[in-house]
């Protein structure tokens, strides 16, 4: 009989049937009807859903918990720059860690097992930020993968500098490097710097596209081109993407084909881009999400993402993934049981994509990155905030919740 690390028992799959988990050396051993024993540690799940480890594909960590710092009163995106770039005057890279550790508390603690930050590099914090958040990878490693993207949020042309600090942050150790056309004097030359910094240090690309009401821009398009032109299929990822929600359906479908075969993925942040897009509308407000079943239907990998955690982008936020998810299925019109497994995916294996995490899934041989919620049914994650129960990282317990609920009005 094989001895695993961790026996998790009488586990609910996502297809309903309920089976034991043995995990053995950080990965999944066995999945089935007991055939084993705990030489480690042995867990009674008694039928709450298991599902992997949730995957955060999009968020700022250096610029989270603002609050009064960069304050939300516009409701904009162009105040939310502005605002932000203030605030960063006035980073100390403490605080950025410490601001970061609080986020990455949050999240684990609900689920999340890999993660995307974007990390601000620029001439007004130089490499403060991504010096702070650097460590914190290999801190918080026994509990969550980060990748760490070198993101030029105030713009390359625009802002001298930024490409060498770019660079700098390349030869550091981020894992990739990210821009914002929209946000520079030239849009197609700065997609172009990013991508040649990409195939200088061979690292994947993530840009923030798209993101206003109307279809002023659609950098969408040239991204997908230049990605094909330097055979960078699979290794883009795209944020926001809020124009394309305008656009006849006939284009909406066309550009989600040139997506797809592309292969660049699509990452919606639903609290952010229901929360600044719209603003200008005054009747039928639109929800400034990116047609999600449509890109999915085109076959277009889709990831729902937290981005900002409490600043001007976004003044709310728990980092948890389940609340994204719930957004999206409500804002999205994806609330039927077919639907919500979509959902579920676009916060697991849509954004494993993504991260491209090697042997994500619940599978024998896979990375024993799961978490035990409690509720019966997979759609339940999203469908009712269910809560977390047990974090299971590389095989190893990382969280475990402890829940009592008193009711003395029902006492006679």
């Amino acid at each position: 009989m094989t001895s695993f690390d961790l026996l998790l028992l009488e586990c609910r799959l996502p297809d309903g049937r309920v089976a034991d988990i043995g995990c053995l050396g950080g990965r999944i051993a066995e999945i089935g009807a007991r055939a084993g024993r705990a030489g480690g540690r042995e867990v009674p799940c008694e039928g709450r859903v298991v599902t992997v480890g949730l995957v955060d594909a999009h968020i700022h960590l250096d610029k989270a918990l603002l609050g009064g710092r960069a304050p939300s009163r516009e409701g904009t995106v162009a105040e939310a720059i502005r605002v932000t770039g203030a605030a960063k005057h006035r980073f100390t890279r403490q605080d950025i860690a410490d601001r970061a550790r609080r986020v990455l508390d949050m999240a684990v603690r609900q689920g999340t097992t890999a993660m995307r930050s974007h990390v601000e590099v620029d001439p007004i914090v130089g490499l403060m930020g991504f010096e702070a958040i650097l460590p914190l990878r290999h801190e918080y490693a026994p509990a969550i993968d980060l990748q760490l993207c070198a993101f030029a949020q105030e713009g390359i042309l625009q802002m001298p500098g930024t490409e060498a600090l770019l660079r700098e942050a390349l030869h550091m150790g981020a894992d990739l490097v990210g821009g914002v056309p929209y946000n520079d004097t030239d849009a197609h030359r700065h997609i172009a710097m990013v991508f040649d910094l990409a195939a200088e240090f061979g690292v994947d690309v993530d840009f923030h596209a798209d993101f206003f009401d109307e279809p002023q821009h659609l950098h969408a398009l040239h991204i997908a081109q230049e990605t094909v032109r330097r055979g960078w299929q699979g290794r883009v990822a795209l944020g926001h993407v809020s124009e394309m929600a305008a656009l006849p359906p006939d284009e909406q479908e066309r550009l989600a084909r040139v997506l797809a075969q592309a292969g660049v993925a699509v990452i919606v942040l639903p609290a952010t881009d229901l929360y600044l897009m719209g603003r200008k509308d005054v009747r039928t407000v639109r929800r400034g999400l990116a047609p999600v079943k449509r890109l999915l239907a085109a076959g277009v990998t889709v990831a729902a993402a937290t981005n900002n955690v409490r600043n001007a982008f976004t003044p709310l936020g728990t980092a948890g993934l389940p609340l994204m998810g719930y957004l999206l299925g409500v804002a999205a019109h994806m609330g039927a049981d077919p639907e919500l497994r979509l959902v579920l995916d676009t916060l697991t294996e849509h954004p494993a994509r993504v991260l491209r995490l090697p042997d994500y899934g619940l599978t024998v041989g896979g990375r024993a990155d799961l978490v035990i919620w409690e509720a019966e049914r997979a759609e339940d994650v999203v469908a009712a905030l269910a809560p977390c129960r047990l974090v299971v990282k590389a095989g190893r317990v990382t969280i475990e919740h402890a829940r009592s609920v008193a009711e003395p009005w029902r006492d006679p």
